[in-house]
């Protein structure tokens, strides 16, 4: 059995039975964390085991990016300036249409493998472009091929109706592809990438199609995550609706919820339904602000999200840091509103933020027994931050140096399942120069297509 010992590291674990250690070791077995402590033993077993000088280093439990779209990696950057009413037109009614699986396939591949390389173990892939099952098994076989852990939210494509079809409000989700995901690709619930579905909810959704997916949700025990916000509801008043059916539970996630009254969010919260916040690309499309601050108050915590990298980057630790930053100018500014001076102490420490990108990404996919915190027994995905770096150096707290000061720069390792996927600061994947060149043409020819369709309109 594959044996790993990592030694003498500063160790995050963010279980709060054991804390923080300044000196200690973690012992890997397989896939699995054995032990957590400092100067393990190993006895006989020394030669067998591959040991890992921690000196200098934090060790961190894998982070958890809970919402990006990962099948438009190859537009990286081209929606920078577009509001989110540009965004729907030149890209799900637009771009979106002259998706080829093999450009779905190439951006999931590299999207995911950036994750990897920024330190994110768990990503949760909102993938909404997949007319065909051809579509969908491309960015299966992406992630799957990336190695990284995932789960896989099925969705549905949103280009506008073409004479005599129905508007994608009006189309259920489908049923036939959810099975033969199940029966296919996806079928181990507790595997490296399992099946979520991304539905279209009562915000985007006539109310019979919410109901319809809400049900097959719940019929097949998979997640329901839906965006909410953006313009006015498709249904008004059908989240109520789906609350007095009895469909509303703890395994519906809702993205972004800008929107949402407080009355509304006081029963979803009472419900236990989780939320997704993507920070930086709310503000910048127009979504509004965030809704950390209005979670926190309610006794819940939001689970963090990239959203689109054909906007903004990749990294999960800025997402944390603005998310954090965002909560805490609100919190200061309202205390300067009410009382004329700002809080006597910050509103939001960092560790709070630090585990809106571990164990509450793992609470939200029901996997908080299996990832998310450096707890024997769950699995090794973990990351090792080289604290000796210049703009790390010197550490006074740990945690606050990984939630606001640490880069892609100071991702020195990352494992996955016990098993290294970044080491010495290199990605550990073959013919990286061949699949960015692939992304690089997938991009493109999908650019010109859409300049050619937009002059001929």
């Amino acid at each position: 059995m594959r044996r790993t010992l990592i030694r003498s590291a500063t160790v995050i674990t963010m279980d709060d039975a054991i804390g923080d250690l300044a000196t200690c070791d973690v012992l890997v077995e397989g896939s699995r964390i054995v032990d957590v402590r400092p100067s393990i033993d190993l006895g006989s077993g020394a030669a067998e085991t591959d040991i890992v000088d921690g000196t200098g280093r934090i060790v961190i439990p894998g982070l958890i990016n809970a919402h990006m779209h990962t099948w438009q990696t190859g537009l990286r950057g081209f929606a920078a300036n577009w509001t989110l009413l540009e965004y729907f037109r030149r890209m799900h009614a637009g771009l979106a249409t002259v998706f080829r699986p093999e450009d779905i396939h190439i951006a999931t591949l590299v999207g995911a493998l950036n994750q990897i390389n920024c330190g994110t173990t768990t990503l949760v892939d909102w993938c909404h472009n997949n007319p065909t099952p051809d579509h969908t098994d491309a960015a299966v076989r992406g992630l799957i091929e990336s190695g990284i852990r995932a789960a896989f939210f099925h969705g549905s494509p949103k280009p506008e109706p073409k004479p005599g079809e129905p508007h994608f409000s009006e189309v259920p989700h489908p049923r036939r592809e959810v099975e033969r995901l199940l029966a296919g690709p996806l079928a181990d619930r507790d595997g490296l990438v399992t099946l979520g579905l991304a539905i279209l909810g009562p915000h985007y959704s006539t109310l019979d199609v919410a109901m319809q997916d809400f049900r097959l949700a719940r019929e097949f025990k998979l997640i329901a995550s839906m965006h909410q916000g953006g313009g006015p509801a498709k249904t008004p008043g059908g989240w109520e609706k789906l609350i007095e059916a009895g469909l509303v539970g703890p395994s519906v996630n809702i993205v972004h919820g800008n929107d949402l009254s407080d009355d509304l969010l006081d029963r979803l919260v009472d419900l236990g339904v989780s939320f997704s916040v993507t920070p930086e690309n709310e503000m910048i499309q127009g979504h509004g602000f965030p809704i950390t601050g209005r979670l926190l108050k309610r006794g819940v915590r939001p689970t963090i999200g990239i959203d689109l990298e054909s906007v903004l980057a990749g990294d999960v630790f800025s997402a944390a840091r603005i998310a954090l930053s965002m909560q805490r100018a609100l919190d200061n500014a309202e205390a300067r509103k009410t009382s004329g001076t700002i809080p006597a102490t910050t509103t939001i420490p960092v560790r709070e933020a630090l585990r809106w990108i571990t164990t509450e990404g793992a609470r939200m996919l029901g996997r908080e027994h299996q990832i998310g915190s450096l707890t024997p027994g769950k699995q090794a995905d973990l990351v090792i931050i080289n604290a000796s770096d210049l703009n790390l150096y010197p550490v006074h707290d740990p945690v606050a140096t990984v939630l606001m000061q640490t880069s892609l720069a100071n991702i020195e390792a990352v494992m996955i399942g016990g098993a290294w996927k970044k080491r010495n600061g290199r990605l550990l994947a073959d013919g990286l120069a061949t699949k960015k060149e692939l992304l690089a043409q997938s991009g493109r020819r999908l650019v010109q297509d859409i300049e050619r369709q937009e002059r001929a309109a």
